[in-house]
């Protein structure tokens, strides 16, 4: 099971963006720099089921990674964290926007995107409480330069244009992190179930050699 959630973590975040860039090279016209990531999942759009599946891949995958991630910080608030960033996700998906951007999903869609924002921003910076109280500073530091960036951006995405570079950046810098974490839970995981090499018995010591007559 803690292999599967290693891996649940590489693969959650690694779908989304896969999604996201397949998507965005295959439609004409679209632009990542100032177009969001959620107008390739809006109704009618070729790329409509191509970035859903990335949104239903990232929302069922983190939650299944998130206890094994949490532990590995050392809080539980990583835990909450991701599971709200994955059911917000699913949320995301079940409320697509209309060919307009707009349509009865619209409310919806951009509450359930703040909430990812929050979750997805959040979820470094609490790691790095964490890892802070347990001695890793190093591991402490970057986790807070990640969520510090991404609360910035997503911030800035919903403030200032362009708005799908600066969504983009905030997302895919917690997804990397993401990704980071499953890929040591994974090795350690490895390491905990090698099998340690017991200590070698002491030789034996030689009989005295005796002289002949």
């Amino acid at each position: 099971m803690t292999r599967l959630a290693g891996a649940a973590a590489v693969a959650g975040p690694a779908s989304f963006i896969t999604a996201w860039v397949v998507g965005g090279v295959q439609t004409s016209g679209y632009d990542p720099i100032a177009d969001t990531i959620s107008r390739l999942a809006r109704l009618g759009t070729p790329t409509r089921g191509l970035m859903t599946g990335g949104l239903v891949a990232f929302g069922l995958l983190v939650p299944l990674a998130a206890p094994r991630l949490g532990r590995l910080v050392g809080t539980k608030a990583v835990t909450g964290s991701l599971l709200a960033a994955g059911g917000s996700s699913l949320a995301v998906a079940a409320f697509p926007l209309g060919v307009d951007g707009a349509g009865t999903g619209s409310g919806a869609h951009a509450a359930a995107a703040g909430v990812s924002y929050v979750a997805m921003a959040a979820t470094p910076l609490l790691a790095a409480r964490g890892l802070r109280r347990s001695g890793r500073r190093g591991g402490a530091g970057i986790s807070a330069a990640a969520g510090l960036v991404a609360a910035a951006a997503l911030t800035g995405s919903i403030l200032l244009p362009p708005a799908g570079g600066l969504q983009r950046l905030g997302l895919t810098v917690v997804d990397a992190w993401i990704i980071a974490a499953g890929i040591t839970a994974l090795r350690a995981d490895r390491l905990r179930r090698r099998p340690s090499t017991p200590p070698s018995a002491p030789a034996a010591p030689s009989p005295p050699s005796t002289a002949a007559p």
